[in-house]
C-alpha cells in the first residue's frame, strides 16, 4: 500500500502517475485509506486534517504524485436575475458555494432551495464537480465565526 504525508495545492514539476476523484465533503480528511482510479490502495496520512484541492496532489513516501479530481456530486444550479442579492444570502447562511459569472452552486439542501425560490431564483438539480470558494483570510474551509 502507497502511504501519502504531503499535500500540495498543485503539482511540483512532477506528472502525477495516478488520481483520486473525490467529492467536497471526501476532500476534507486527514488520514484514510481510499482506492485510487487504477485500483491501488493509498494510505492518506497528514499532519493535520487538510481541504484538498481539485487540481492538489498528494505526494506519496516514495515521491509519486496522486493528482485530485473533484468528483461529481448531486447540487444545486442557482440563477438569479440579481445573482448578487442572491449570492449575499447563501454566504449568510455560511453555504459552501461555486461562484460563477452566471451561476451559483451549492450542495443539495431542501431548506435553502425552498429560500432561494422565494427570493425569484431558479433552482436546478444537477451533477458536477464541486469547487466552491475558499475560506477568507487564506484559511480554506470556514467553519464559525473562530477566524
Amino acid at each position: 500500500m502507497l502511504t501519502a504525508q504531503t499535500y500540495h495545492g498543485h503539482s511540483h514539476g512532477g506528472t502525477p502517475t495516478d488520481s483520486l476523484s473525490l467529492t467536497y465533503e471526501d476532500r476534507f480528511l486527514r488520514r484514510k485509506v481510499l482506492t485510487t482510479e487504477t485500483g491501488d490502495k493509498l494510505l492518506v496520512d497528514l499532519p493535520q486534517t487538510t481541504s484538498l484541492d481539485h487540481g492538489g496532489v498528494l505526494v506519496t513516501t516514495d515521491g509519486t504524485e496522486i493528482a485530485i479530481n473533484a468528483a461529481p456530486e448531486p447540487l444545486l444550479q442557482i440563477t438569479a436575475e440579481n445573482l448578487l442579492r442572491i449570492t449575499w444570502h447563501i454566504g449568510n447562511r455560511h453555504t459552501p458555494c461555486q461562484i460563477e459569472t452566471d451561476r451559483l452552486l451549492i450542495q443539495r439542501d431542501h431548506v435553502l432551495r425552498d429560500m432561494l425560490e422565494k427570493l425569484g431564483a431558479t433552482v436546478t438539480n444537477v451533477t458536477e464537480p464541486f469547487t466552491p470558494e475558499g475560506g477568507a483570510y487564506g484559511h480554506g474551509r470556514t467553519h464559525g465565526h473562530s477566524h
